[in-house]
């Protein structure tokens, strides 16, 4: 079974590897695999709400697309049972980058496997989003009364991401 290699590999911020050409049908990575972020805004978006939180991180990184995706499961499920729809709840951050593996392999046979560090640049495996320290990841729009619980969902979206944050 093919696992994923551990993100500290890929948790600095690195050039983008994103394809960029005048011509509409040429611009994209060919053959990146697509985000498992599903829905970016939970809730009811028309309501009118007291309080507006963030969940902030402190340094620069990139954030893989599966840990986006389990902070937002994970803190909405919290939300949905207690609030119903009495909330807003949006992913403010998209996974652009397109992260690539080059696979070494050891043990017997490898020789015939693995090009070594020819032919390095690797095949997409995956994509994240690159992250400034301060710029928002998630937002969360509830009322005066519900703060705290607020407040711990966006915690615990928190530990799920490899970074310290901060609610704002």
């Amino acid at each position: 079974m093919a696992r994923l290699r551990k993100f500290v590999c890929y948790r600095r911020i690195e050039r983008a590897n994103t394809r960029i050409s005048k011509y509409k049908k040429h611009a994209f990575v060919k053959g990146s695999p697509p985000s498992k972020l599903s829905k970016f805004e939970m809730g009811d978006k028309t309501g009118k709400y007291d309080v507006t939180l963030y969940l902030v991180p402190e340094m620069d990184l990139q954030i893989r697309h599966n840990a986006l995706e389990s902070a937002r499961m994970s803190s909405n499920r919290v939300l949905e049972t207690t609030l119903g729809k009495n909330y807003f709840y949006q992913i403010k951050v998209y996974p652009f980058h397109v992260l690539r593996e080059n696979p070494l392999a050891s043990g017997a046979g490898a020789d015939r496997f693995s090009t070594g560090m020819s032919h390095a640049f690797g095949k997409p495996i995956g994509v994240a989003a690159q992250i400034k320290k301060g710029q928002p990841i998630f937002e969360l729009r509830v009322n005066k009364k519900d703060i705290k619980l607020a407040k711990g969902a966006l915690q615990r979206a928190a530990y799920k991401l490899p970074c310290k944050c901060r609610i704002r």
